[in-house]
């Protein structure tokens, strides 16, 4: 049978995790950081226009009247 899974595996193997991403993180430039956080932004307002213009495309038109 296998062993059961103990609570010091699971957070060695999550230390083992965050520190190779640690180790990503100090290797990147700041310049290549700066780079993908651009990227980020620009898609985020690439996403948020093309939706918006999806909505108003689809959007019903209201009309109120005044009797």
């Amino acid at each position: 049978m296998t062993d059961r899974v103990s609570l010091s595996d699971i957070e060695s193997k999550l230390r083992g995790i965050g520190g190779d991403a640690m180790d990503v993180a100090k290797k990147a430039s700041a310049p290549t950081l700066g780079a993908a956080a651009a990227a980020a932004v620009l898609a985020i307002a690439a996403v948020f226009l093309l939706g918006r213009r999806r909505g108003r495309k689809e959007a019903p038109v209201l009309e109120i009247r005044r009797i």
